[in-house]
C-alpha cells in the first residue's frame, strides 16, 4: 500500500470525518453519520483505494 493522499487532502479528510462522527454522537444528523469513519480512515492510513483504482494521487512525493 503506497501512500496516495497528500497532506493538504489528509488533513481535510479527517476533519471531515471527526465531524461526521462527532454530528452523529450527538444526535444533530442520524446513524449514515458514522460514514465518516471512510474519510478518517483514509486519511490516517494516507490511502485511498479509489484513488488507486482512479489512478489518482495527491502526494507530493510522486514515484517517477
Amino acid at each position: 500500500m503506497k501512500a496516495n493522499v497528500g497532506t493538504l487532502d489528509r488533513g481535510l479528510r479527517i476533519a471531515a470525518g471527526l465531524i461526521l462522527i462527532g454530528l452523529s454522537l450527538s444526535g444533530v444528523i442520524g446513524l449514515w453519520g458514522w460514514i465518516g469513519v471512510v474519510p478518517l480512515a483514509t486519511g490516517l492510513f494516507s490511502f485511498c483505494p479509489a484513488y488507486s483504482l482512479l489512478g489518482l494521487n495527491t502526494c507530493r512525493n510522486r514515484p517517477h
